[in-house]
């Protein structure tokens, strides 16, 4: 961004035009014009003003360029691992850019989290489940049933799989034909898995449901 020096008026005196001067650069800095100046050969009082001044806006102009860039680079193109850097910030700029990257961090832990445990199942090890703490602090909110949703998810394969390998164990090598899958608590396509066909075994008053395979022709 170029950098804009404030024009002064020429009829006025010098402090009165540096005071002018001045005044016109803070209101373009409020107005968010982060690319104001003011002159750096000014001397005096009037050339420490100004030198503040320049920093303090410089500090917030690298400040508006990083929430830019990380909006792209992060939100757009999935670097998870960017984060905003403004060299020099001291005091309350660093504590914002601080704030800043612990947000972006608290943010895509999850992200992170997810593609882990999801790897780990599509590598057959149902073993892995999402962290419900980061340094020790319980994750609230969208994070927390975001964990628990992929966690059920894989308690309820880790149950099919223990179901299916245990009766393929009792009827293929066993010889236990009326072997029969116990699966509690499941719904929707989990339930459709599960069905009592007639003939099946009674069990407490009702058939046990049975695990049912459903193939599908490739491309379908």
């Amino acid at each position: 961004m170029t950098e804009t020096l404030i024009p002064h008026s020429t009829g006025d005196g010098p402090v009165e035009a540096r005071s002018r001067q001045m005044l016109a650069s803070m209101l373009a800095f409020r107005d968010g014009n982060f690319s104001a100046r003011l002159p750096s050969a000014w001397d005096g009082i009037d050339g420490q003003i100004a030198a503040a001044f320049n920093q303090a806006i410089s500090y917030e102009d690298q400040l508006s360029r990083e929430v830019e860039r990380l909006s792209r680079i992060v939100g757009l193109e999935g670097r998870l691992k960017q984060r905003m850097s403004v060299p020099g910030a001291i005091a309350g700029w660093a504590a914002k850019v601080d704030c800043f990257n612990t947000l972006l961090d608290d943010l895509v832990r999850p992200t992170i989290e997810i593609s882990r445990t999801i790897g780990a199942v599509a590598r057959g090890d149902l073993g892995q489940s999402m962290e419900l703490e980061v340094d020790g602090r319980p994750l609230e909110g969208e994070f927390l049933r975001s964990a628990k949703l992929v966690n059920t998810m894989i308690e309820q394969l880790t149950v099919f799989t223990s179901e299916v390998t245990r009766v393929a164990r009792e009827v293929g090598t066993e010889g236990k034909l009326g072997g029969q899958a116990q699966v509690k608590g499941v719904s929707g396509v989990w339930k459709e898995l599960t069905v009592a066909p007639q003939g099946s075994h009674q069990h407490d008053g009702g058939p046990t449901p049975v695990i049912r395979f459903r193939s599908h022709p490739r491309g379908a």
